[in-house]
């Protein structure tokens, strides 16, 4: 499995971008995806996570109400759109698929990871 992320780039605070991730297969439909960021000097963090049908969706209480993950099977991706957008959102974001069908915040649950896409919030 081969995930890839795209959609970084640069936006002024409060603007917005949209990630999309992308699988090299139909693969992942029986999976949780999510979406972890690590700024420079940081421990990577959890972001946003959906569930393998997507009923349910959890978020890092620093992005609740910003962030919406969502995902489209046809199309084989998983997307997150950024609204809002702070400087502390400066980081690389990466996609992955969990092991289990579930949202989880775990990132040692996670299998497969993409490569970073990285978002830079201007003030």
């Amino acid at each position: 499995v081969q995930l890839q992320a795209s959609g970084g780039g640069l936006v002024q605070a409060g603007g917005s971008l949209r990630l999309s991730c992308t699988s090299s297969r139909r693969t992942g439909s029986n999976n949780g995806m999510g979406w972890f960021r690590q700024a420079p000097g940081k421990e990577r963090e959890f972001v946003a996570a959906i569930s393998w049908n997507g009923s349910i969706t959890s978020y890092a209480d620093s992005v609740k109400g910003r962030f919406t993950i969502s995902r489209d099977y046809a199309k084989n991706t998983v997307y997150l759109q950024m609204n809002s957008l702070k400087p502390e959102d400066t980081a690389d974001y990466y996609c992955a698929q969990n092991r289990w069908s579930v949202a989880g915040s775990d990132a040692t649950r996670y299998a497969y990871w993409g490569r970073g896409t990285q978002v830079t919030v201007s003030s």
